[in-house]
């Protein structure tokens, strides 16, 4: 038998188990320790019969006049003899027997005492110097039967208790183990960006040195992630003013300058600058992503985000560049309207990039809040598709990029309980690359 993954199962089986087998040995020791005692008292009542009825057949045989007659002991009424007898004279002959007797159930008396045979228990006794015996007899199956019903009277309460008691000991372990899994479910239903410490002063004293080692663990690891935040945001914040400066000082240069060649560097660096702005630009929007409030307490309509992405986009890439599906109701979410706005801004940017630029990329938000977002090109492999989530990952392409657009949009998805999909080829087509962004459900974030 498997055991149960669960401490609660465990402990439950094996506290039942324990108990069942325990109850059971407990009625066994029982039932041998009362058929002792049961054969102690019926050994008692057949030598007490035997004594009994002895001086009573003597004093009979004696008045007799005629010796050797054989008499049997009728019945006043038809009942069931558990305990018959037979009388004999030193010579074997039978003098008196009780009305159920068998003379083949009762062997020759070969001695005072007790006797069994394959189908009787037996108590020999004599009188007169031995000339006159008596054996009383009762049948072992009447002991059997007897050991049956104390055994059955056992076993009965048993059948009715055990299945109350492996309801009350599960009752009694899951009650006990409740506070671990409250303080279990409080560590899952967080977000990935809440690692304050989880209170509960209700753990038994075994678990509460794992719950302080939890605790703990997450307090270093939001210093840590608290650190590497603050690092990112600020450098990317201080390199902006500097990188910004150069760049003005490149393009004048570029316009002062009559020298073709260091006209030809100038243009390279002004390349570089801008490449270094857009990675500054990203570096931030992951410092937000990972270390912001990225779900409000009240709902608001993402539609006009979206307009407002996309007009921006409209005015550098063209009209025609961005083919979109708009619904005409709003669509409801607490995700907050920045972050849902670098999220549109990262994928219409990856697949303008990587997509065919004499092909429309088409973006859809629907009703319940998915949004898609197809461009046009050669599928990507499996392999490939696997890693673009990864920091500075770019897929097979020579555009230009920094490889953090879809690790900004995986890490809102994960900290805010979205939904992020790829598809290569997109869904319905034989071609091109989908990405799909579920909005969360609502309910502010924990």
């Amino acid at each position: 038998m498997r055991m149960p993954s669960s401490l609660q199962g465990r402990l439950a089986l094996a506290l039942g188990l324990g108990l069942t087998v325990l109850w059971l040995v407990t009625a066994w020791a029982t039932a041998t320790l009362l058929r002792s005692e049961m054969n102690e008292v019926f050994d008692s009542t057949l030598e007490e019969t035997a004594q009994r009825i002895l001086p009573l057949v003597v004093v009979d045989i004696i008045s007799r006049e005629e010796e050797g007659v054989s008499q049997r002991i009728a019945t006043l009424r038809e009942h069931e003899e558990f305990f018959t007898y037979i009388v004999r004279d030193d010579q074997g002959r039978v003098l008196i027997r009780s009305h159920a007797a068998e003379d083949a159930d009762f062997p020759v008396f070969d001695g005072m005492g007790f006797r069994q045979t394959a189908t009787h228990r037996l108590y020999y006794d004599a009188a007169l110097q031995g000339t006159i015996t008596i054996a009383v007899a009762e049948p072992l199956s009447h002991r059997a039967e007897v050991s049956r019903e104390v055994l059955i009277g056992l076993a009965l309460p048993l059948i009715v208790i055990i299945p109350f008691g492996l309801f009350g000991v599960f009752w009694i372990v899951q009650r006990s183990l409740s506070p671990v899994r409250r303080f279990s479910n409080a560590l899952a239903s967080r977000g990935a960006q809440d690692l304050s410490a989880v209170v509960d002063r209700s753990l038994p004293d075994e678990i509460k040195p794992v719950a302080k080692a939890v605790n703990e663990v997450l307090d270093r690891l939001e210093r840590a992630l608290v650190a590497e935040r603050s690092f990112t945001s600020n450098a990317a914040h201080e390199l902006r003013t500097p990188v910004a400066a150069a760049l003005a000082q490149t393009q004048r240069l570029m316009t002062e300058t009559s020298d073709t060649i260091a006209a030809g560097r100038a243009s390279e660096i002004e390349v570089a600058l801008k490449r270094l702005t857009r990675l500054s630009e990203k570096l931030m929007q992951l410092a937000r992503a990972e270390g912001g409030r990225l779900r409000s307490d009240a709902l608001s309509d993402l539609c006009p985000v979206l307009n407002m992405v996309l007009a921006d986009f409209d005015s550098t890439a063209g009209l025609v560049r961005i083919q979109r599906t708009l619904p005409t109701d709003p669509v409801l979410s607490n995700l907050d309207p920045d972050a849902f706005a670098i999220v549109v801004r990262n994928l219409v940017e990856n697949a303008l990039r990587h997509g065919s630029s004499d092909t429309p990329v088409k973006l859809l938000l629907t009703g319940d809040g998915t949004l898609r977002v197809i461009n046009d090109g050669p599928p990507v492999a499996p392999e490939a598709l696997a890693q673009l989530t990864a920091r500075f990952e770019r897929g097979p392409t020579n555009a230009l990029g920094s490889g953090l657009g879809l690790a900004i949009v995986k890490a809102i998805a994960d900290g805010t309980q979205a939904k992020l999909a790829f598809h290569s080829p997109a869904q319905g087509r034989t071609d091109g690359f989908e990405a799909v962004f579920k909005l969360p459900d609502g309910g502010s974030e924990g």
